[in-house]
């Protein structure tokens, strides 16, 4: 075996294994900053969306996360039973659910904001912040094309 292919096997070399390795860090930060405010990370997208938003859908609200429909609907079990949520049929189409955070749902929302900011500034810190901007952008970029 050449050096070269030693060298092309190493995964920290491979793109794939970088972004997995940085998300599930990222993640494992968040879920842990996010922790005493009983929600985690994927949560925390739920509130973000809804936090945006006027009352809306829960199928807007999966479409925007990327998430299948089941999944949507087991999320917001848990965020309604805890009390960050409310969902209520929309009284112009009986079929639809209109989800809505709670007061307690948007001082949840508000807590999470600035534990999910530390946590980036934190994650992020040994990055020069113009290599981090950029970082962002090659990202979106990458996501639109």
């Amino acid at each position: 075996m050449s050096t070269e292919a030693s060298a092309a096997a190493d995964p920290h070399d491979v793109l794939g294994y970088l972004l997995k390795h940085a998300t599930l860090k990222f993640t494992a930060l968040t879920d842990a900053a996010l922790e005493p405010l009983g929600i985690d990370s994927k949560d925390f997208g739920a509130l973000r969306v809804l936090a945006r938003h006027e009352p809306t859908s829960q199928l807007q609200v999966a479409q925007t996360l990327g998430i299948d429909r089941t999944t949507m609907v087991a999320l917001l079990d848990v965020l309604e039973r805890k009390g960050i949520v409310t969902r209520r049929p929309d009284p112009a189409d009986r079929r639809r659910n209109v989800v809505e955070l709670t007061d307690q749902g948007v001082r949840t929302y508000d807590a999470a904001q600035t534990a999910y900011e530390e946590t980036e500034s934190a994650f992020l810190a040994a990055v020069d912040p113009d290599a981090a901007g950029q970082l962002r952008r090659t990202l979106r970029t990458l996501l639109e094309s």
